[in-house]
Order: structure tokens, then sequence, then C-alpha cells
């Protein structure tokens, strides 16, 4: 059994998490793990504590991020790695993801006030702010008891309050992964059975991440398969988020060195 474990998939305050860059580091530090990657949803902005931090504790921090996009009326998230953070073509699709999420934000606070459901939520300049923020908002208001009553009852799909927001295709987000240098692996794809995957696979994807919290043994064989079918590269991590989803411990889904050495060629730390 190695000793390598590197947790792939995790959020900071800058996206959707409730630690900030410095501490998931030091949480990562804490549980022995060796690597470790951020992706954050449409922003890239941890890394520039998370980069000191990594340094300072000695874990490998490999380059990443988490695109929503949108393929024939299905939402794809697609995990960038080994990105280059200088990369114009990234910054300027976050800057893109940023602006659809304000605008998305506001269309959401307007169905709410129309409800009588009126909430302070202030966008915090460079973070991807996004409904997790608004249904902390509700909670703070006293409208729900909880974030999960919150996504129930209002702003979870299909919700009175939800709104989809203006998509951002599949083939666009790939371009920029790739043009940043980057790799691009479909994100969690057991959270979406049913989806044709053979026919997204038709485009150039770098890999799949078969290793997820919460997913069966038998469910990661299947994506390990067609991965390997495909020869395509194998992601891993717990898609950690800190409170929010108390249920998802940093560390509980992860790849050993080989993987992680796989994916991060150019861009770790």
């Amino acid at each position: 059994m190695t000793d390598f474990r590197a947790d792939l998939h995790c959020h900071t305050t800058c996206s959707d998490g409730t630690m900030t860059p410095k501490e998931l580091v030091a949480h990562a530090k804490a549980l022995g793990l060796s690597g470790l990657c951020i992706t954050d949803h449409d922003t890239i902005n941890a890394y520039k504590e998370a980069i000191l931090a990594a340094k300072e504790a000695g874990i490998l921090l490999g380059t990443g991020i988490e695109f929503s996009t949108v393929e024939k009326g299905t939402s794809i998230h697609v995990l960038g790695y080994d990105i280059d953070l200088e990369s114009q073509q990234l910054n300027a699709l976050c800057q893109k993801h940023i602006q659809r999420r304000h605008e998305r934000n506001q269309r959401i606070l307007d169905k709410l006030a129309k409800r009588g459901m009126k909430v302070e939520f202030k966008e915090l300049q460079g973070h991807t702010m996004g409904r997790p923020h608004i249904a902390q908002a509700l909670v703070d208001s006293g409208y729900v008891a909880s974030i999960q009553e919150a996504f129930h009852k209002w702003v979870g799909d299909g919700k009175p309050c939800f709104d989809p927001g203006v998509p951002i295709s599949t083939d666009e987000t790939l371009e920029v992964i790739h043009a940043a240098g980057g790799k691009a692996f479909i994100a969690h794809p057991h959270l979406m059975p049913g989806y044709p995957y053979h026919e997204l696979l038709k485009k150039p994807f770098d890999g799949i991440e078969c290793y997820y919290s919460k997913c069966m043994p038998d469910q990661e064989r299947k994506w390990v398969k067609l991965a390997r079918t495909k020869g395509l590269l194998m992601s891993g991590g717990s898609d950690f988020h800190g409170t929010i989803k108390p249920g998802i411990p940093l560390g509980c889904s992860w790849v050993g060195r080989e993987a992680f050495d796989a994916i991060f060629e150019k861009h770790r730390i």
C-alpha cells in the first residue's frame, strides 16, 4: 500500500468551500496527504495563497479548476488539471463565468424577493459566488432553517427560484483548458446516470474522474474500465467543501503517486 495520497478535487472560500486556501492546505497536511489539487468553481484565485502554503507544508500542489458547462441541455462539470495559471484564455473564461454567475444570482434574488424573501447578499470581488451563498443568506435571514432546506424549497434545480444561467459550452471549455496547456477530465460522471458518455467522450477529453467520495466500488470499476478502454487518464478526489457538506471529508477519495505524476507534468508546486 502506497504512502502517497493526493486529493485532486476540493474547494475553498474562493468558490463555495468553507476553508481558506491556507486552511485547506494545513488540513491536508494534518490528515497526512502528500498531494492536493484545488478545483474551485470557475476560479483559480485560491492559488495566490495556496502555493506558498503548500511549499511551507511540504505538500505537492497541482494546478486545477472546475468549470460548469452545458452539453445538449445537460449540466456537465469539467475538471481542468495541470493548467497554466497565467493563461490569458483561462483567466478570460474565469471572468466570463464570474459575470455569468453575478447575473444569475441577481435573477435568483429577484425571484426570492417576489416571494417576500429579501436577503442581504454581497458579491465578493474575484470570488465565484453561487447558490450555496444565497442559501446561507436565506438561513441568516431566518427564512429557512438550513442550507439543505433552502435548496429543497427554493434554489435547488427546478425549484421556484432556480435560474439556470446563461450556458457555456463544453466545447469552449475544453478548448480553453487545452490552450492553457492543461488536461480536461469529466468530473464525477456517476452523478449523471443514463447520460450517453460514449458520445461525450468523442470530444477531446484527457481523462475521467474515476474515484470519488461516496462512489461505490462497482461504480468506480465501471469508470476505471472505461478510462482504460479509451486510453484516458484517471483522477480521483473527495469534492471536499468543508462544513457546507459535512459528510464528505477531505482525502476520503484520492489517487497515488503514479496517477498524480501522469496528470501534473508541467504545472505543479
